[in-house]
């Protein structure tokens, strides 16, 4: 994390989607908080003359409020969200908490969050974390160090009033977690607490190690300074030396039935049915039962945590008597996802592809097909030349050995 020109909640955020993040499931993250009118939008920029993505957040109508620590917690434990995603976010306040009481002489729990605590901040840490968790960044293989923290000087108005800039908040994030503090040349609050906290809830202070670079994020802060770029990076890499990530083995659950009396009409709303309910993926095949009746076999792939929802969710919405699942033994390629931007410039469409490394150290991509049809729509394209342009856009903008799959096709 290069933050040797500042880092904010929404720098951090728009640097992990322009490195690979899919927006589609930043945005998902955003609105499991269930805060009507709470969304996150992004944009192409240029801060000092150089690219980069701006996340700017929508925010409800109705006025924000102060919360609690309880409060946003809360709001976290009732959001959907990947566990490692959830724990990160809960860390990046707690450690706000713990900062803001400090510097106002009260205890976490009866600290009033504003700013910290506000639409802004709650999209930028839920944002962050699911951003974080799609590119592997919170898993524990993942080692993240971050530069010494562009400060900034002068003062900034916030709602206690003026304060001196660095404010108490980052002075307290910093000295917990042994990060550096630059003031530099930059005037103004250059490192707010939200950014500070986001930072120090995963990186170690440290220079940029020896690696492999597969991907640069850049994201853009508000203001463009004329003394430097505002912008904060993110550069995502495999160590040198590092052995290739190898496929990974593990089990998944199979849960099954066979139905034959199912108004065919029916069957799409029953697998979006299956998928809410926790599967991975699931799917129909024809088959032939007793008599001569054609039937559909259901499939459904799902961890061991979720079968008995997926389970219930099969039996509620089919006329199926009963259900059969068996735990198998499965081994998955490495994988990631990407952004792609397609279509000419000022129509620029965002089609997410996933990456998967085959043994050898090739890639496949492949666009996401629900996304490639939404930029169809928008574009006025077939959706075969979406998939094409966003396979070769991902191969242009990031140079890799790869073998792009054909788009998906009828069967």
């Amino acid at each position: 994390m290069d933050c040797t020109a500042g880092v904010a909640g929404d720098m951090l955020l728009a640097a992990l989607l322009d490195a690979g993040a899919t927006l589609h499931t930043v945005t998902e993250a955003v609105a499991s908080l269930e805060v009507p009118g709470l969304a996150v939008r992004a944009e192409r920029a240029r801060r000092g003359g150089l690219a980069c993505l701006r996340v700017e957040v929508e925010r409800p109508a109705v006025a924000d409020r102060s919360r609690h620590l309880s409060d946003v917690l809360a709001l976290l434990a009732a959001a959907p969200l990947e566990p490692a995603a959830a724990r990160y976010a809960r860390r990046v306040f707690e450690l706000l908490a713990a900062a803001e009481a400090t510097a106002h002489g009260t205890t976490p729990d009866q600290v009033h969050f504003h700013e910290v605590g506000a639409y802004d901040a709650l999209a930028d840490v839920v944002g962050c974390a699911a951003a974080l968790a799609e590119l592997g960044l919170l898993a524990p293989r993942a080692v993240v160090t971050c530069s010494a923290l562009a400060a900034g000087h002068g003062q900034v108005t916030g709602a206690h009033g003026t304060m001196p800039v660095p404010v108490p908040a980052v002075l307290d994030i910093a000295a917990r977690r042994g990060l550096t503090l630059a003031a530099g040349e930059l005037p103004g609050e250059r490192t707010t607490p939200t950014g500070a906290a986001l930072v120090a809830a995963l990186a170690e202070p440290g220079p940029m190690p020896a690696m492999t670079v597969r991907a640069v994020g850049v994201g853009g802060g508000r203001r463009d300074c004329p003394l430097r770029p505002n912008i904060t990076r993110v550069v995502l890499g495999r160590a040198v030396g590092a052995a290739p990530e190898a496929a990974a083995h593990g089990e998944v659950v199979v849960v099954e039935s066979t139905v034959d009396d199912l108004d065919p009409r029916l069957w799409p709303s029953v697998l979006e049915a299956v998928r809410a309910a926790g599967a991975w993926d699931c799917w129909t095949t024809g088959t032939v039962g007793r008599h001569g009746r054609p039937g559909r076999l259901l499939t459904a792939l799902c961890a061991a945590e979720v079968r008995p929802a997926v389970a219930d969710a099969l039996l509620r919405h089919t006329t199926t008597l009963g259900v059969r699942w068996s735990v198998q033994e499965r081994t998955t390629l490495p994988r990631r996802a990407a952004t792609v931007r397609v279509g000419p410039p000022g129509r620029e469409q965002q089609v997410p592809v996933k990456i998967a490394e085959v043994p050898g150290g090739e890639l496949t991509v492949q666009p996401e097909l629900a996304e490639a049809e939404r930029a169809a729509r928008a574009l006025g394209w077939p959706v075969r030349q979406v998939c094409a342009a966003a396979v070769s856009g991902y191969l242009r903008e990031r140079p890799a050995r790869a073998v792009p799959r054909q788009p998906p096709g009828p069967g």
